[in-house]
């Protein structure tokens, strides 16, 4: 009977970049140290993948679907519905779930979408008094990781959802241009307006604060959706495994595809992350299963912070202490298969995300199909895969290349 083959992608938030004048008009991928992610590429294969369909916002949401194997454009409902999924909240038919984010808002200006990166205890309280203090009929609020966390409106009396703007999109911008706009919305921005109210005036919340780091003002909601209905992937691949991430989107997105979480202590979706701690997990998660997707928040929160030094940090900490620990405990298990990539720019210029394609590199323990054979790169970095003229215009067929060793059809440049 033929070995299993073992599946492995490494996803390194937000790892992408535009060139930058400070590094010489190199990327962050270029100029980090990535020595084991350099190796993928240029011993299996290296190239682009567009996971962002035109027309669609640059979320992770929608990029990371795509990395799972789905077309957006036909299961993505919304970002807050998916995280939902993930902390265990019901959702009904007609209910739909919204991003509650906890953010630092100052002379009516984005300061910091995520409070500082609050601590979980810390918004958990903050939570709790907003609870308290929203009286409205069918409104919910769940405490999540840090600054994420979820608000449910049960019953939504509307077909049309509102326009809402992701936090992280609007640093250093006045607040009043980009709050909810249509259907639903009054509601939304009285829940938002009260939540300053309710937050400043808490003694718990100021209690909790001496505890605590951060330093949270307001709620914001946003990345509304109804509840997703998706094809597992066993159904679809015969692939069992599971997620390994800081991030509800993530675990999310797996639970919706039939994969279970792996829950790591020391995860925080930051440059503190337990690295180490979940490549270990990666390991031990493939003993008694054939998928595993891990990952890594922190490039792309420094990508928001406009942290230049953070995010070089955080890229080579990635290669450091999960990708080359990986690819050295792969070999135990004979057959395997390991992708790499972004799931989406998300520039130091720009403190936000872009569409653009991103680099992948892909290595199989039995080599590449012979039509890939020459899709090698000497580093990893979006120049380098540029390069290869290997370009995968829809980013759900990833999966298929990485399964079948061959796509059909690929496209030579973008």
């Amino acid at each position: 009977m033929r070995e299993e083959m073992k599946l492995v992608f490494l996803i390194g938030d937000g790892m992408a970049d535009h060139p930058i004048p400070e590094l010489g008009g190199r990327t962050p991928l270029e100029y980090a140290a990535t020595p084991h992610m350099d190796e993928i590429a240029r011993r299996g294969i290296l190239g682009l993948a567009r996971t962002v369909p035109p027309g669609m916002p640059p979320g992770s949401d929608t990029a990371n679907l795509s990395i799972f194997g789905y077309d957006p454009r036909v299961s993505y409902t919304g970002r807050a519905p998916l995280e939902a999924l993930s902390m265990g909240i019901p959702l009904g038919d007609g209910d739909v779930a919204f991003r509650c984010n906890i953010v630092t808002i100052v002379d009516g200006v984005m300061e910091d979408f995520s409070a500082d990166h609050i601590e979980s205890g810390y918004s958990e309280v903050v939570i709790g008094e907003l609870s308290r203090a929203v009286k409205e009929a069918g409104v919910e609020f769940y405490p999540g990781v840090s600054y994420r966390n979820i608000m449910v409106w049960r019953d939504y009396p509307h077909e049309a959802l509102p326009d809402t703007t992701p936090p992280h999109d609007i640093q250093g911008e006045e607040v009043s241009r980009h709050l909810p706009r249509g259907t639903g919305a009054d509601l939304l921005n009285r829940i938002m307006d009260l939540s300053r109210e309710s937050i400043a005036g808490s003694a718990a919340v100021r209690a909790a604060g001496k505890k605590f780091r951060g330093a949270p003002v307001s709620a914001w909601l946003w990345g509304c959706g109804r509840r997703p209905s998706m094809e597992d992937l066993g159904t679809r691949f015969g692939l069992r495994g599971h997620t390994i991430s800081a991030v509800d989107l993530i675990h999310g997105i797996g639970r919706a595809a039939g994969l279970s979480r792996i829950d790591v202590p020391g995860a925080t979706g930051y440059l503190d992350t337990d690295y180490a701690g979940k490549a270990a997990a990666a390991l031990r998660g493939l003993e008694d299963s054939t998928f595993v997707f891990l990952h890594v928040e922190s490039p792309d929160e420094s990508g928001h912070e406009g942290n230049l030094a953070h995010k070089l940090r955080a890229i080579e900490d990635f290669d450091a202490l999960v990708v080359g620990p990986v690819l050295r405990g792969l070999a135990r298990f004979g057959r395997y298969a390991v992708l790499v990539l972004p799931d989406h720019p998300t520039p130091i210029a720009l403190r936000t995300h872009t569409p653009e394609p991103v680099p992948f590199g892909a290595l199989w323990s039995d080599g590449a199909d012979p039509s890939l054979a020459d899709r090698r790169g000497t580093g990893f970095s979006e120049r380098e895969a540029a390069a290869t003229g290997l370009y995968i215009d829809e980013g759900f067929r990833l999966i298929e290349l990485m399964i079948n060793k061959t796509i059909q059809p690929h496209r030579v440049g973008p």
